[in-house]
């Protein structure tokens, strides 16, 4: 039991790190610097918050990394339960490792453009908007990645349940958000568009506070 508890924490810890570092990357940053449809006033933002988006890009990187030891470290104490399950979770997350790092280059290539100097904002913007569709790419492995762990979570009961339901929840949402806009135009406009990533996010960080807060269950 105290092995499956360190196994869990350690894995919640780098989950935690997960987490913590996509937050800041992926929404703080983003809302304090990035104005919807003026690409003026992002490229100003960007300018007098530099600091910050400096801080935004290694963040990205470090979120690669720390989800690229995520599922190694579940692993551990799931695998017994199903090693393709396991091996697949493994997969999907270093696929989606090079559109993430795709997406960086866009932005540490703005970066080099302020330095320069040469930092328009049409050329801002059309760094940022590939950084966006690299990261739409990798979103897809971010669900994908999901099922494999709520199905061991399922099957172990390393962790309530409930929580591996919501996984596979999360993994059809974010591939319902990458697929929905391709088949239907009117997808963003659908009332239940903004809710469909709930139950995935519920699930994300449910897993993770309960992992660092009470480890993966022994095995019955």
């Amino acid at each position: 039991m105290t092995n499956a508890k360190a196994a869990g924490r350690v894995a919640g810890r780098v989950y935690l790190c997960v987490v913590g570092t996509g937050v800041f990357t992926l929404a703080y940053a983003p809302s304090r610097l990035v104005v919807e449809g003026d690409a003026a006033a992002t490229a100003a933002a960007i300018s007098q918050n530099a600091a910050l988006f400096d801080a935004s890009v290694y963040a990205g990187l470090a979120m690669c990394a720390f989800f690229l030891a995520l599922p190694f470290a579940l692993s551990r104490f799931l695998s017994a339960y199903g090693k393709i399950a396991a091996l697949l979770m493994i997969a999907f997350v270093v696929a989606s490792l090079p559109p993430s790092l795709f997406a960086l280059a866009q932005k540490f290539e703005i970066m080099r453009l302020f330095a320069d100097g040469a930092a328009e904002p049409a050329a801002v913007a059309a760094h940022l908007a590939a950084y966006d569709r690299w990261m739409d790419v990798a979103s897809v492995f971010w669900g994908l990645w999901l099922a494999p762990l709520g199905w061991l979570v399922l099957k172990s009961g390393a962790i309530p349940r409930i929580l591996g339901l919501l996984l596979i929840a999360g993994c059809a949402g974010y591939l319902a958000n990458y697929f929905g806009p391709i088949l239907n135009e009117g997808y963003d406009a659908l009332p239940w568009r903004r809710w469909i990533s709930k139950p995935g996010s519920i699930g994300e960080i449910g897993t993770c506070l309960w992992l660092v807060a009470m480890g993966a269950r022994a095995p019955r």
